[in-house]
């Protein structure tokens, strides 16, 4: 009894060494892994490659050093990697199931990098989400929304989805509608919108701003008001605008319009 109780002790403690010195190994590890992921970061930096590229690199290389770190920790416990990773080959199958979305995600991610439709700091329209690019990730693509909200879209359901990139082009169009009563004067009001929008602020002279009418209703005409503008610009622009075609329109004394009513006669009974 006395043997096996020391046994147990020895046993105990050696375990016990190599587990506390694994724990330092791995918080060391952590550490130098920072210092070169940000040695890495900061060489790329300063040869101005794109911060895009920079974030992506360094997501992959914080990933790979890590789990070169976990492989060397297990070895130090006696753990053989062969043996590990037989055990993975003979799971395979079922980690490929599980991993698929991720690895069409890292394959996707990896396509937008190359095929760059967008970069870190556009705003853009997937999958029905705007926001402007935090950072394009090994799997997914964070979003700030316009309400301020972090958003992570998988990359794959980006590269296989629309995607409208708000930033690439100088300008875009703000498209608003005016609705004029039927007896207003449509050529009047339309020559006076153009004037009044044209001077808003941040709002391009060329393209000049179309208005046009759009369509008619039982109200009236209704009139397209579509002013340009820098994409930084466009919700300025777009407020400022409705709120230029509500005062200017009033003060002009135009009509307000009224929605029709249709008025049914009821059938006499005799």
């Amino acid at each position: 009894m006395e043997n096996f109780q020391n046994m147990i002790v020895h046993y105990g403690t050696e375990f016990g060494i190599k587990i506390l010195a694994a724990i330092a190994f791995w918080i060391v590890g952590r550490w130098l892994v920072g210092i070169a992921v940000n040695l890495i970061e900061k060489s790329l930096n300063k040869q101005f490659i794109d911060v895009t590229m920079v974030r992506y690199v360094k997501s992959i290389t914080n990933v790979t050093l890590t789990v070169l770190l976990l492989i060397g920790i297990l070895g130090y416990l006696g753990i053989q990697t062969t043996t590990f990773a037989a055990l993975l080959a003979a799971a395979g199958v079922a980690i490929g199931m599980a991993w698929a979305g991720l690895l069409s995600n890292f394959a996707a991610g990896v396509f937008l990098i190359v095929l760059r439709p967008f970069k870190v700091g556009d705003q853009i329209v997937v999958s029905g989400i705007t926001g402007v690019v935090k950072e394009i990730g090994l799997f997914a693509t964070t979003l700030n929304t316009p309400d301020n909200i972090l958003t992570l879209i998988g990359n794959n359901k980006i590269f296989s989805d629309n995607i409208q990139n708000h930033s690439t082009n100088a300008y875009r169009r703000v498209d608003l509608l005016c609705q004029l009563a039927g007896n207003a004067d449509h050529a009047a009001a339309m020559k006076l919108l153009r004037e009044k929008v044209a001077a808003i602020p941040n709002v391009m002279a060329t393209p000049a701003v179309d208005v046009e009418i759009l369509e008619f209703n039982l109200v009236g005409p209704m009139l397209v008001v579509r002013p340009y503008c820098n994409n930084a610009h466009y919700w300025q622009v777009y407020f400022d605008t409705n709120r230029t075609i509500r005062e200017s329109l009033a003060a002009a004394g135009f009509p307000v319009p009224v929605a029709a009513q249709l008025h049914l006669t009821q059938p006499e009974h005799s």
